[in-house]
C-alpha cells in the first residue's frame, strides 16, 4: 500500500483504555501524568474514562464501555486522525470476551502508525518524549491512493 506522510499536531489526542484489573494502575499513571496529560485532549472507554474523570479531576471524553463496542469507537477515531495516541493497559493473564476488538484496536492503531504503550514502562517513555509536545509528521495509509487503485479494477 501506498503512503503518504501525516501530522500529528502538537496537542495530542489521547486515547487511555484499560481492562478491569489494570484500571487502578492507570488512573494510578494519569495521576502521576496529570500535568502532562493537561496539555493533550482525553479520550476514554466507559468505566475507565469515568473513573479516571473522577480520580483526576481531568477532562475526559467517554465512549461506551470497550465490551459494548468502545474499543471499535477509539479504533474509528483513530482510522479518521482523531486520536493521536493510544495508552491501553490490557490484561496480559485474563482472556476477554471481546479479545477480537482488543486484537482490531492495536491493528488498526499499527495501520496508522500511531505511538501505543500497554504499560506503565512505554507509557512513561511516550509521556516523557519530547515528541509529545511537538507536531510530528508520520507514515501513514494513503487512503485515496488506495481507493483509486481499487476502483480502477471494477
Amino acid at each position: 500500500m501506498k503512503s503518504r506522510t501525516g501530522a500529528l499536531p502538537s496537542r495530542k489526542q489521547i486515547a487511555l483504555i484499560a481492562h478491569d484489573n489494570k484500571k487502578q494502575e492507570l488512573s494510578d499513571w494519569v495521576c502521576t501524568h496529570k500535568k502532562e496529560l493537561e496539555q493533550h485532549d482525553l479520550f476514554a472507554t466507559g468505566t475507565t474514562g469515568y473513573k479516571l474523570a473522577a480520580e483526576t479531576g481531568l477532562k475526559v471524553e467517554k465512549y461506551i464501555s470497550g465490551p459494548l463496542g468502545g474499543d471499535q469507537q477509539i479504533g474509528a477515531k483513530i482510522s479518521t486522525g482523531e486520536i493521536d495516541v493510544l495508552i491501553f493497559f490490557w490484561d496480559p493473564f485474563e482472556p476477554m470476551p471481546h479479545d477480537p476488538d482488543v486484537k482490531a484496536l492495536l491493528r488498526i492503531a499499527a495501520v496508522w502508525n500511531i505511538p501505543v504503550a500497554c504499560n506503565p514502562a512505554s507509557a512513561d517513555f511516550v509521556i516523557t518524549s519530547p515528541l509529545i509536545k511537538q507536531s510530528y509528521e508520520r507514515q501513514i495509509p494513503d487512503y485515496e491512493a488506495y481507493i483509486a487503485e481499487r476502483t480502477k479494477k471494477l
